[in-house]
């Protein structure tokens, strides 16, 4: 069984020709002086960036500090652009500067051949909403918090070399693009700041992710419906949620998530490691995954497929419909579980897990002590090499 079909044929554009114009944010009157708002100064330099006739760089000098409103870069653009941050752009830390769009701070919109990188800083300033969020204090209202960066109906899109931090909420949210490539970057936010995803993928086809290092108080990586050929290599993750699939199927909703392989990766101090979450009355799948070559390091749960998901206080009600999860294969997987259950397949009563494969996966807990694995609705092979095998069975 292969999880990559023959349509996995990623196909990205060379990138952008060597740029014949430069634009720069500080000649549109961006002061960089931790007082004015440089936001307008974008907008002109991105006006003039998007109108040239000629490949173009728009660049955010080094050794500045850009303070930044909420803003939306949109296309289409008459030419490719390299969007060089090499200093720091800042959000606001006003809330009410966002007005009534609370969920998005910087946004790229329907822009092709577009790179963004630099060795530059986008720090979403994000604290201010954290310490409001319902997550982070129980008296406070649920609300939505902004994401960092969002790249919204992008195609032929490259970010690379840059330092994400202390997002709103999610750092980067990639959504309906295609062709994607996700290179060199360093996501940080405390532990304990609430929501805050490092890259999130949803209704997007074909993107890579390569030689990330992400520590956040969320998902290191979550990929969501409509989210097709999909690859993650190379991941640092912790601390953090881990790499997720899901939540998948909320609201009774139809979900698909298809063709994704996650390939070295090392988790360390992780509430998961690689996890497959769905809502019960859900429908669609989750199908053609493979986790492969993974280190485990004192993760609370190493593999853990979750058909039962429910994110509130309240006990969610048995239903009958749910989210397909099958031909899943977690192969080479070593390392340790801060818990005693290192792998746990909790799923459906009525849609079992289908074609679940373990190859070569060995996991101790952190005193080096035997683990044990909860397998409840699955169907999977025992094979050889395999530890903790399942304890607790019920296979349909």
């Amino acid at each position: 069984m292969c999880c990559l079909g023959s349509d996995y044929n990623y196909r990205m554009a060379s990138g952008p020709s060597t740029a014949s114009k430069i634009v720069n944010v500080d000649d549109f009157g961006a002061k960089a002086d931790g007082i004015i708002d440089d936001s307008e100064a974008f907008e002109k330099a991105w006006k003039e960036a998007c109108s040239s006739q000629t490949s173009v760089t728009l660049i955010v000098p080094n050794n500045n500090i850009y303070h930044l409103k909420p803003l939306t870069f949109s296309g289409p653009c008459q030419s490719d652009i390299i969007f060089k941050i090499h200093g720091t752009v800042k959000a606001s830390n006003k809330m009410e500067d966002y007005g009534e769009d609370t969920r998005h701070w910087i946004v790229f919109y329907n822009v092709q051949n577009l790179r963004v990188k630099g060795g530059g800083i986008i720090n979403g300033n994000g604290r201010i909403w954290w310490i409001n969020s319902c997550k982070f204090d129980k008296t406070k209202p649920c609300k939505h918090a902004p994401t960092a960066v969002t790249f919204y109906e992008c195609k032929n899109l490259i970010v690379s070399n840059l330092w994400l931090k202390n997002a709103q909420q999610m750092h980067i949210s990639i959504q309906k693009c295609v062709n994607v490539r996700i290179l060199k970057l360093k996501v940080t936010a405390p532990g304990n700041s609430p929501n805050t995803d490092g890259i999130h993928v949803t209704g997007t086809q074909n993107i890579r992710i390569r030689k990330c290092v992400i520590r956040t108080g969320d998902d290191c990586i979550s990929i969501v419906s409509g989210s097709k050929n999909v690859e993650a290599t190379d991941i640092s993750c912790g601390p953090g949620h881990g790499i997720s699939i899901g939540s998948l199927g909320a609201g009774h909703s139809e979900a698909q998530v298809s063709n994704v392989f996650v390939n070295r990766a090392t988790f360390s101090g992780t509430t998961n490691g690689v996890r497959i979450k769905t809502w019960q009355g859900g429908s669609g799948y989750a199908k053609n995954i493979i986790f492969e070559n993974i280190l485990m390091k004192n993760v609370t749960n190493p593999i853990i497929v979750d058909q039962n998901y429910c994110d509130q206080d309240d006990p969610c009600p048995q239903q009958k419909s749910a989210v397909h999860v099958s031909n899943i294969i977690y192969r080479n997987i070593r390392g340790t579980s801060s818990s005693k259950v290192a792998m746990k397949f909790d799923c459906s009563n009525t849609f079992p897990c289908q074609k679940i494969m373990l190859q070569n996966v060995i996991l101790s807990t952190q005193q080096h002590q035997t683990a044990q694995a909860s397998c409840i609705n699955v169907n999977m092979p025992v094979l050889p090499n395999v530890s903790p095998q399942c304890s607790t069975t019920s296979i349909l």
